[in-house]
């Protein structure tokens, strides 16, 4: 690939860096004049930040095929990132075929490509110090990085990967082995057993974000199956790319034209899009798996808000500064100082919300407690829902909160590359730029007032599901000191999960 030879003006720029990297190490050699020394860490101020989002149109790029391209110039090192980011999900899987897909998007690097075994493709990539990767989950990625004189050997390597896998027979059986031994392992441990009956109580056992795994579904993955679902799937339409390192726009953009304009069209031609939503309706309630353990796990939630088109939803900013508040924001949060610090009843506690793109998100608070305490932390957490709904939150916790948001805000964008993956998945996913743009004054722009109403809308304490995993003997007996009882927390009798089988996933005998 052509690279733009250094210019006199080039030379000179980088004779003058030098110079100045050389004055600025001297005088960071000399001693700094004193400065006056804080006598708290809350005295300390500091300038306000400085940060612009960079403008997505100013990189953005159409090839003749209808491909987006996202570029961003950075030759401080002689590195490149491509990442191709593509609609191909897991959810494209047919009923009978699940995990086709998903097993598909790793075997595109790891079973080899066109004329490469797996293994000299193992060897091409390491002879080129290149890092080639993909991976398909509710979208699809496959990247390379490497260094800037290798570029064109390894976007090679990527576009012979993505266009003609060879889904090597002996690779699929390890990995497959691989799967199978972790599936035999996963009830080893209470998070991953809450993980997936949480799954199912929210979203449902036939959706396809939360279905799991068995061993008949790891076996049934066939090489006949990986073909067919490439062929039928992985093509150019619909794609984005997002370049960021030390490239020159015109030579990447004309390269990827190249590239692209040769590359045929999938089968199965456009993906459909958006993923289905589940039609699983949660039944709230109080649900436990039995496991002999010292400390309870627990989770309890229900489903959230889904975002507007425009992404703009001003409730929705205020249900995230809720949450933050509530449980999110760490040691400053309300269920974590409560839980953790006050009672010392969890080394962890505190809450999520996810805002949906495609079907309504999650709300969930979790901890893990002795199970003679459980009940005690989870009034506590109920306690904590119910009075942000009865009063607005304080001025301070909402100064301290929006705060965060807006002062972490930058770390998305921190690097070239971050900045270009952002704004592909934005294209990728339907989000808009707009939403990146204007994001801190949404937040900025939240009233205690709508914080309170988002509880209120968003929270029920009556209709949550609620999740144990435990030895239900010491979780029911409730707190030595008479604080609370499962009984005395509101909720329906107990619901008592089976015990599934690891690999079949079928209940115990």
């Amino acid at each position: 690939m052509r690279r733009r030879p250094a210019t006199p003006r080039r030379l000179r720029a980088v004779v003058a860096l030098a110079a100045l990297a050389a004055l600025a190490a001297g005088a960071a050699a000399r001693p700094a004049a004193a400065q006056p020394i804080a006598k708290h860490p809350r005295e300390l101020r500091y300038p306000p930040l400085a940060f612009e989002v960079p403008r997505a149109e100013e990189h953005r790029h159409t090839l003749s095929s209808g491909v987006v391209v996202y570029v961003f110039e950075d030759h401080k090192l002689p590195l490149v990132d491509v990442v191709l980011h593509s609609r191909v999900g897991y959810y494209l899987d047919a009923p009978e075929d699940f995990g086709v897909g998903s097993f598909t998007g790793s075997m595109l690097r790891l079973g080899g490509a066109g004329d490469w075994t797996a293994e000299q493709l193992d060897e091409r990539a390491d002879f080129l110090a290149a890092n080639l990767g993909s991976g398909t989950g509710l979208t699809s990625t496959a990247s390379v990085d490497c260094l800037t004189t290798a570029l064109g050997d390894c976007l090679d390597l990527l576009f012979t990967m993505v266009q003609r896998p060879r889904f090597q027979q002996s690779r699929i059986d390890v990995e497959k082995g691989k799967i199978l031994e972790a599936l035999k392992q996963r009830n080893d441990d209470p998070g991953s057993i809450l993980d997936r009956e949480w799954g199912w109580l929210l979203r449902g056992p036939d959706h396809f974000s939360a279905r799991k795994h068995t061993g008949a579904t790891v076996a049934a993955l066939d090489r006949d199956d990986l073909v067919a679902f490439h062929r039928r799937w992985w093509g150019p339409e619909g794609i984005v790319v997002a370049v960021a390192g030390d490239v020159e726009t015109e030579d990447i953009v004309a390269e990827l034209e190249r590239r692209f304009a040769a590359w045929p069209k999938a089968e199965g031609g456009a993906v459909p899009w958006p993923p289905p939503a589940p039609a699983h309706e949660p039944k709230p309630g109080l649900y436990h798996v039995e496991k002999d353990i010292p400390q309870g796990r627990v989770r309890l939630g229900q489903l959230a808000r889904q975002w507007d088109a425009q992404w703009s939803d001003p409730q929705a900013f205020a249900a995230l500064v809720m949450n933050d508040i509530l449980g999110g924001g760490g040691f400053t949060s309300r269920i974590t100082q409560r839980i953790r610090s006050d009672e010392g009843l969890a080394y962890s506690a505190g809450s999520g919300y996810s805002v949906g793109t495609f079907w309504p998100g999650e709300f969930q608070v979790f901890f893990q407690s002795k199970n003679e305490t459980v009940a005690y932390a989870a009034k506590i957490a109920l306690d904590e829902i119910r009075r942000m709904q009865q009063a607005p939150p304080t001025e301070e916790e909402l100064r301290i909160s929006k705060g965060s948001f807006v002062e972490s805000f930058p770390r998305g964008f921190d690097s070239p590359t971050s900045t270009a993956n952002r704004f592909a998945s934005d294209d990728v996913l339907g989000r808009p730029h707009e939403y990146w743009y204007r994001y801190r004054e949404r937040i900025s722009a939240v009233t205690p007032e709508q914080v309170q109403q988002a509880a209120r809308d968003d929270l029920h304490p009556d209709r949550l599901v609620v999740l144990t995993v435990g030895p239900w003997a010491q979780i029911a007996a409730g707190d030595p000191q008479g604080r609370a009882k499962v009984e005395t927390l509101g909720l329906p009798p107990v619901v008592q999960l089976p015990v599934r089988d690891p690999v079949t996933l079928e209940p115990k005998p």
